[in-house]
């Protein structure tokens, strides 16, 4: 049988295919599921195959007419983020403006954190956050630090919830993000750090969370969470990820700037460690 050029445009077609789907899966939870499902299936039929069980091996052979179905609910948080970025619409903001926004969402964390007042900022990407919005007190307000600073003052009328800057704007304060359920958050997060992981599950937009107990400067992108900045460290990954190149290496660039080795994630639970015994 001839495999010819038609065949070899197949084999290109599926292996583009397969790779970006397991690049757009790596790194969150549906990479893990995904990984251990193929795995999981390879191995099962490859020991009917040797001790010749047929009645188990076609069962399992049949049972991938169901596959289509169980991805779509195992996937069901992934493919709805990938849909999402299919209908996304740059936000056109020149360098300049974007580096000052950058500056001022820094500055005011900053002081923020300081003073131990807690805040919830999210910076619009890509996918539109519109929903998320019209939670929350529409502004349409220049990013300044101060404005920023005030919203999240304790007992005014906005300091609740969450902020959505868009390009360089501040659109809405008081919103409320949706928050995360994952089983794998370290039980001493509130709903703060939660609600920033949901939005960033959801969409592609950076949140950057200031703890009121600590004082701790968190960032979530792409559902994780970085935690123990300071601000000269968060004004890196912003700029890395918002400033230059494409999405893909701007996210590489971002993720040299956040502490995701395996003494940085030991170093993150001990800080988690640590605030629950400062708060006992």
């Amino acid at each position: 049988m001839s495999f010819g050029w038609g065949g070899l445009v197949q084999v290109l077609a599926l292996w583009c295919v397969f790779y970006y789907i397991f690049l757009f899966f790596r790194g969150t939870r549906g990479a893990q599921v995904l990984v251990g499902f193929v795995l999981l299936l390879v191995i099962l039929l490859g020991l009917t195959s040797v001790f010749h069980l047929d009645e188990l091996n076609w069962l399992l052979r049949r049972f991938s007419v169901f596959l289509g179905i169980a991805l779509l609910i195992i996937f069901q948080p992934e493919i709805r983020r990938a849909l999402a970025e299919l209908g996304k619409q740059p936000v056109l903001v020149v360098p300049k403006e974007r580096r000052d926004v950058i500056d001022n969402i820094v500055q005011s964390a900053e002081f923020l954190a300081e003073h131990k007042i807690g805040g919830l900022i999210a910076i619009e990407r890509e996918i539109g956050t519109r929903t998320v919005q019209e939670t929350g007190v529409p502004l349409n307000a220049r990013v300044v630090p101060e404005l920023l600073s005030c919203i999240f003052f304790p007992h005014t009328p906005l300091h609740d919830g969450g902020v959505i800057i868009s390009g360089s704007r501040i659109m809405a304060a008081s919103c409320v993000f949706p928050l995360s359920h994952r089983a794998d958050i370290h039980k001493t997060l509130g709903m703060r750090h939660r609600a920033a992981i949901g939005l960033s599950e959801e969409t592609d937009a950076v949140v950057v969370i200031i703890s009121e107990e600590t004082g701790t400067l968190s960032v979530s992108y792409r559902g994780r969470l970085s935690r123990g900045l300071d601000s000269e460290r968060l004004k890196r990954f912003l700029s890395a990820l918002l400033l230059k190149g494409k999405r893909g290496s701007a996210w590489r660039r971002a993720q040299e700037q956040l502490d995701l080795t395996p003494e940085g994630i030991a170093k993150s639970e001990n800080l988690a460690e640590q605030e629950k015994a400062d708060g006992q």
